[in-house]
């Protein structure tokens, strides 16, 4: 990737971190609960017995609430754990006190594993990240864990980013090794691609 789109990639991270940290703790209870909202109501999440998703953490938009009311609604949940060399591997969710500490401040689920290819199981994608383009080109934290996990996601599975409204239709560097999103859900509602 050329030097200007590192650095372009780099400057668009550290605006919008900085941007999630100032937001406010009730703006952002609310945005969560709208945004849970919405993608549970989504026709897409309806249909889903399956799905992949992942533990929000920090400024992330919080995942918790939504990781319980896909498992109350019956549904199966596979979370993330990160393998030393930055792939995903992918393990049941069983509820809260199913997650322990794992690096990088994250949280994994301490049940068994089911191997990197599991995500292609899944009936709809939910993935972290920081901005996502009018075309689909998502921007990440640039470790690439996603990116390779998305590569094995079944053609036509709905992967959605979950984001702050102002996050929407950015300007993304891309690179040729990243993946498209196919929808993105924030406060105000699912956006397809």
């Amino acid at each position: 990737m050329p030097s200007s789109q590192a650095g372009a990639k780099t400057a668009l991270r550290d605006a919008l971190l900085t941007s999630r940290r100032r937001r406010g703790p009730a703006g952002v209870a609310a945005a969560t609960r709208a945004r849970t909202s919405h993608l549970l109501a989504s026709p897409e999440a309806r249909r889903a017995a399956l799905v992949a998703a992942y533990v929000s953490v920090g400024s992330e938009p919080g995942t918790t609430v939504l990781l319980d009311e896909l498992r109350a609604g019956g549904r199966r949940v596979l979370l993330p754990v990160l393998l030393a060399d930055g792939d995903l591997d992918w393990a049941p969710y069983d509820g809260p006190g199913s997650l322990v500490p794992a690096g990088r401040g994250l949280l994994e689920p301490a049940t068994a594993r089911h191997g990197t290819d599991a995500i292609a199981a899944a009936d709809l994608v939910v993935v972290p990240g920081l901005a996502v383009d009018a075309a689909g080109h998502r921007l990440g934290r640039g470790g690439g864990s996603y990116d390779r996990a998305l590569a094995r996601v079944r053609v036509g599975t709905p992967t959605w980013v979950l984001l702050h409204a102002d996050e929407l239709d950015r300007d993304v560097p891309v690179e040729p090794h990243d993946r498209r999103v196919t929808g993105a859900v924030t406060e105000d509602g699912v956006v397809r691609f």
